[in-house]
């Protein structure tokens, strides 16, 4: 009698759990190259920042509150009587008046002068390269020797600037002795040597604008002035708010030019052109030698830079959001 068999129904298993993959050494050396890697790169930055910029930031801000001076060292604890000397002190409302008149009498024409220069050197010159190279000769020559030279051009009664005056009738200017006519010759230089520096930094903003936006400009019948300041001027916001921060910051500590504009260096019989940072050489290295003195300016003086860049940085932002639109709506008309 045949049977008939069923087949066999097999039981699964459940699934064993795999053993986790182990990673070779060049596998994990590679993760962890990706992930340390970027950090590592970076860091080096970071540490000199901390070495040369942090802790002295930090270490002037300890010796401000002790009476520290140069030959006896460190003295006893203060707290904030340096500062409170500081701010009864004449030559110290002095050099804060002076840095403000030479910086906005240097920063303002020069960042417009450079933005021009920029434009003029973006434009199909001959010997481009030689015109660009030209406006950054100033920029090596030492500021020492920049300073002796406009020292001999303003002088007050032999100088170049007074002589090409007289030319033309005008009486001789007392460079050294009036605060204004001083301020303007001490901006003279500092816009001698920082305009072609700034105007290599904006060229080379100009030179990654899209060319495709001119020539569309230049389709709808836009002028140069036109493509300028609606197309030039806000593609480079970055760039010139970067100008501006990094021009505020180094025109409120104005040092070389104002120390060398004479031979005694103290900034004029009335300390007609004495600038904050020379202020703080004095109280240092002068009569005083009182360190926490000095270093108590240094804090104040940062905190004004520090205000002041973030006011530059917030109203360059603002100037160059407000302007974006319109100049949008100025190309697409």
């Amino acid at each position: 009698m045949a049977t008939t068999t069923q087949p066999r129904t097999q039981r699964r298993l459940p699934d064993a759990p795999r053993e986790p993959r182990r990673l070779g050494f060049s596998q994990k050396l590679s993760r962890w190259d990706v992930k340390v890697s970027p950090y590592l790169y970076i860091s080096p930055f970071f540490l000199l920042f901390a070495l040369t910029g942090l802790f002295p930031l930090l270490y002037t801000a300890y010796v401000s509150v002790y009476d520290w001076h140069l030959l006896g060292g460190q003295g006893e604890f203060v707290g904030f009587e340096n500062f409170a000397f500081v701010f009864q002190e004449p030559n110290f409302w002095k050099g804060l008046r002076n840095t403000f008149s030479i910086f906005v009498l240097s920063t303002v024409p020069q960042l417009l002068v450079a933005v021009v220069l920029a434009a003029l050197l973006d434009a199909n010159l001959r010997a481009r390269t030689f015109w660009r190279m030209g406006v950054l000769v100033p920029y090596v020559v030492a500021p020492v020797a920049v300073s002796l030279l406009f020292g001999k051009i303003f002088a007050d009664q032999s100088g170049l600037a007074n002589a090409v005056l007289g030319m033309v009738g005008i009486e001789p200017i007392r460079w050294h002795g009036d605060v204004l006519p001083s301020h303007l010759a001490i901006a003279s230089m500092v816009n001698f040597r920082w305009i072609g520096y700034n105007t290599l930094i904006l060229l080379a903003a100009m030179q990654a604008v899209p060319r495709d936006l001119y020539e569309a400009a230049v389709i709808d019948g836009a002028t140069r002035a036109r493509q300028f300041f609606s197309i030039t001027i806000p593609s480079i916001r970055p760039t010139i708010i970067f100008v501006v921060i990094t021009s505020t910051i180094g025109g409120l500590q104005i040092f070389d030019e104002a120390r060398m504009f004479d031979q005694l260096g103290q900034g004029g019989a009335g300390r007609q052109w004495m600038t904050v940072t020379m202020y703080i050489y004095e109280l240092a290295f002068g009569n005083q030698k009182s360190f926490g003195r000095a270093a108590a300016v240094a804090w104040v003086l940062f905190l004004i830079i520090l205000v002041f860049g973030l006011l530059n940085f917030w109203l360059t932002r603002r100037i160059a959001s407000d302007s974006a639109p319109r100049a949008r709506k100025k190309v697409t008309r």
